[in-house]
């Protein structure tokens, strides 16, 4: 059980991460796009607000990713710091991570949710009802939570987080 568990969530963040990426190229694409419709004397409606909401996603989908990773700023030299009490600054900040992430993400969801009720709709020219955009932002940041939740739960349980090591190493020098 604990290997699958520990395989589907490493699956989790690596898809959200592969989805973020596509969320970039779906910027160039938006770009592309635009820059040819002003050659050819065209427009493109909605472009700037498409290419927003995918730069909102592709931001928010890939958090979970970067943590499991090593990419996100961390107190490293605070936490080498504190010597042998190091693991216990470690579980503190992921406690302190984890709880403001699925804060946020109730935040998030709440957000979306009443977007949705109320059909809230963009005030740019696309017309895109605001729950579509912001549930894919809903998304990236419970990832993110369950990726916090993860490693905390595994730092109290294991004795060690699952973010790789030689990317921390990278980040320090």
């Amino acid at each position: 059980m604990g290997k699958f568990l520990r395989k589907s969530l490493d699956k989790l963040y690596l898809a959200s991460g592969i989805l973020a990426s596509l969320f970039l190229i779906a910027i160039l694409g938006l770009i592309v796009l635009q820059m040819v419709a002003r050659w050819t004397g065209e427009t493109f409606r909605g472009a700037p607000d498409y290419a927003g909401y995918a730069m909102a996603a592709s931001s928010f989908l890939a958090l979970a990713y970067a943590l499991n990773a090593g990419a996100h700023i961390r107190v490293s030299l605070l936490l080498t710091a504190l010597g042998r009490y190091r693991r216990l600054g470690e579980i503190w900040c992921f406690g302190v991570g984890t709880f403001l992430s699925w804060f946020f993400a109730y935040h998030a969801i709440k957000m979306t949710h009443g977007s949705y009720r109320w059909n809230d709709i963009s005030q740019g020219q696309d017309a895109t009802p605001m729950w579509i955009p912001q549930s894919l932002m809903s998304l990236g940041v419970i990832i993110l939570a369950i990726a916090f939740a993860d490693h905390l739960v595994r730092l109290i349980f294991v004795g060690s987080h699952n973010i790789k090591e030689e990317a921390l190493d990278a980040h320090v020098e």
